[in-house]
């Protein structure tokens, strides 16, 4: 037993609770942890059974101390302190942000374009003084330069207030602007800011134009009725339309007003039909559509501004070319995809269709794309690259010459040798067939590290809401790395990884396909000497956090340590709580189990909470935060206390609730960075490695 033995954890009370569903009464005797005023957490059983729970977390950790806060200085040592982003060009300025040594926070700056002078337009480190937690949401500038929006959240809640500053005087306007949870857009001249507005539910079902200098007399311009459905605004790249799409996981829907008048009476694109998604953008009177409607990995079309629903194909849907994004610019538009999983990005002409210029890529795995473009007249594109040995870069690509010019190179204080590592990009067959890939870096002198083959690896992966995991670089992965572990990233099924398909056969009524490849990963890593059964820890977080739940009910036999951050685990009562912020709108992701019986025997023979059993579980670390909306923090207490009255082992069980916090854990780049120190130090500790 890898722990303090003497210490003992907190047991849950068991209450009797029980819910009756398509004829199956399920008890749930952990349900009172939900506190009934929630958001509001204020009932004193919850909150002595959390804090016990902390206390335990931190005795059992005190042991751990040394080794964190060498992990810590290691992690730090990796981050340049004073580190700035490259000033981007829009319109007069040139705009950057800085973090200054010792720093949790940006600042942003800006400077007339061609000059060397700096103008602080934003201090993140004196808004989030003395506060446990700070976010900064949107940041936008007018379009005159004078006026910054910006939107702030203290508690971890994602209720975010809006706010303007005049650059001119520095001061604030008196406006506030409540419950933000979109961008905020500058429009009509500069005198109206367009927003979204979150409900009691943190749904964001309605659109507003805010007056600059007033406050509290906001008008509606648009209000989503569909229950699930979530609105947001955006801005044509031209920045003559405004667009305003609604939607779910698996539908949308978008609107167009002009910019320069908000409250004028909005174009529909096309009505929403179930299972159709589109994201548009405008040039001249030409819209352009981005659309799954005939080929499931997205074709390019076009319509008239007279005509928007008659899409005619600009780019045909492709079996291999997955078509995810695209960017228009006055004199050229920008495609990006992925084939057999590697990013691809394709530089396109209006006047000449068969014209297509890829940027060529040279390793193996990698991840790259556009950055940040504002201007509508470039010449130059904005990109960063990267790969698990090759720190993030900043170019700018020469449209006209096809040329790269390099920026900025992520720079490693401590010390970075890419020669020590190798990257393989390697593919597994999963028990039904399918062909997994999986990325994999670890150290050339690995096996002489651990005395031979079988060491640790680390399993790393999401596999949720076509999200894909990118075979990027990590400074932090590298304090496993050096240690002799392997870092694999499963790009399982449930991710888009390999296209829309990948990810429709991970969801829905094909949601254990991304239980059942990550499992096999583990096991092809086995067999292949790259692991040993029991010497594999694997992480996750949210939806990555139900992955780990639902693989140690599977095959605990397989893994020495988990970490589960703020993990969905309690899936099917979540899916059955349509009060709750985010369940109508993830019904299209997982099943709606009060409307469909089959969904909920689906849902409940796979959910973590449900499926939990009497049998051994491996070492695992659990984190919760207090205010989270998207994955409330009952469900990894209940997960924890339920774990705690079935689990046969004596293995370790931790769960570490922020207090002040939500979804992203601390906020601060150095309190965040000492969490992952702890979860480094948990997993070093219970794989068995004393360095």
């Amino acid at each position: 037993m890898n722990y303090d033995t003497s210490i003992q954890p907190p047991r849950a009370e068991q209450r009797e609770h029980s819910h009756t569903h398509h004829g199956v009464t399920i008890s749930d005797p952990y349900n009172w942890l939900r506190d009934p005023a929630y958001p509001t957490v204020e009932d004193t059983d919850v909150l002595g059974y959390l804090r016990a729970e902390n206390a335990y977390f931190e005795a059992q950790m005190v042991g751990q101390k040394a080794r964190v806060d060498a992990l810590f200085k290691e992690m730090r040592a990796r981050i340049k302190e004073d580190d700035a982003t490259v000033p981007q060009r829009d319109g007069d300025y040139e705009y950057w942000s800085e973090f200054e040594k010792g720093g949790q926070y940006r600042k942003y700056y800006r400077r007339p374009a061609g000059t060397r002078d700096r103008e602080l337009m934003l201090d993140g480190p004196a808004l989030a003084e003395s506060l446990e937690y700070f976010s900064l949401g949107a940041l936008s500038v007018s379009e005159n330069g004078r006026y910054l929006a910006y939107s702030t959240d203290t508690t971890g809640g994602e209720y975010y207030t809006g706010f303007i500053k005049d650059l001119e005087t520095g001061e604030l306007l008196p406006d506030r602007i409540a419950n933000v949870n979109t961008g905020l857009i500058w429009t009509a001249g500069d005198t109206m800011i367009v927003y979204g507005r979150a409900n009691e539910s943190w749904r964001v079902d309605r659109i507003f134009a805010h007056k600059v200098g007033t406050s509290g007399d906001d008008r509606e311009i648009y209000h989503e009725e569909k229950l699930g459905f979530t609105a947001s605004p955006g801005l044509s790249s031209n920045r003559e339309w405004l667009i305003i799409a609604a939607g779910d996981n698996e539908t949308s829907e978008v609107r167009l007003l002009p910019a320069s008048d908000p409250l004028a009476e909005p174009l529909l694109v096309r009505e929403r039909q179930t299972g159709v998604e589109y994201d548009v953008d405008v040039r001249d009177e030409t819209i352009f559509v981005l659309t799954n409607d005939k080929h499931v990995n997205f074709r390019l079309a076009t319509a008239p501004m007279s005509a928007p629903a008659e899409w005619t194909t600009l780019i045909e849907g492709s079996d291999e070319f997955y078509l995810t994004d695209f960017d228009l610019y006055r004199d050229f538009y920008v495609t990006e995809g992925r084939i057999a999983g590697l990013d691809q990005v394709q530089i396109r002409y209006y006047d000449d269709p068969g014209r297509v210029e890829t940027i060529a890529f040279p390793e193996e795995a990698y991840s790259a794309g556009l950055g940040n473009n504002p201007e509508w007249a470039m010449d130059r594109l904005r990109m960063h690259y990267q790969s698990p040995i090759t720190p993030d870069t900043v170019y700018d690509y020469h449209v006209a010459s096809r040329e790269l010019e390099q920026l900025k190179v992520q720079e490693i204080p401590s010390g970075f040798d890419p020669s020590l590592y190798t990257v393989e990009r390697l593919q597994i067959t999963a028990r039904d067939g399918a062909i997994v890939p999986v990325s994999v870096l670890y150290r050339k002198d690995r096996d002489e590290m651990n005395g031979g083959a079988g060491g640790p690896l680390h399993l790393y992966s999401y596999g949720a809401y076509g999200y894909a995991v990118a075979p990027g670089f990590s400074t932090t992965r590298l304090s496993l790395v050096d240690r002799g572990f392997a870092f694999a990233i499963a790009h399982i099924r449930g991710g888009d990884d390999l296209g829309r398909n990948w990810y429709l056969q991970g969801k829905m009524k094909a949601r254990t396909n991304t239980f059942n490849d990550f499992i096999d990963v583990g096991r092809a890593l086995v067999e292949r000497g790259l692991t040993a059964e029991g010497r594999i820890s694997a992480s996750g977080g949210s939806a990555g956090g139900e992955l780990m739940g639902a693989v140690i009910n599977a095959a605990p036999e397989l893994f020495g340590a988990i970490v589960a951050h703020v993990p969905f685990v309690d899936v099917l009562n979540t899916m059955l709580d349509d009060t709750l912020p985010l369940t109508p709108g993830e019904w299209p992701e997982w099943g709606n189990p009060i409307e469909s019986e089959e969904m909920f025997k689906l849902i409940r023979s796979y959910s973590p909470y449900d499926q939990t059993r009497a049998q051994a579980y491996p070492p695992m670390l659990v984190t919760a935060g207090l205010n989270d909306p998207r994955v409330t923090y009952w469900e990894p207490a209940k997960w924890v206390a339920k774990l705690r009255e079935l689990k046969t082992d004596d293995n370790i069980l931790l769960l570490k609730t922020n207090m002040g916090a939500g979804h992203g854990g601390k906020s601060g780049r150095f309190e965040g960075l000492r969490e992952t120190a702890e979860e480094v130090a948990f997993i070093l500790w219970q794989i068995g490695l004393k360095a």
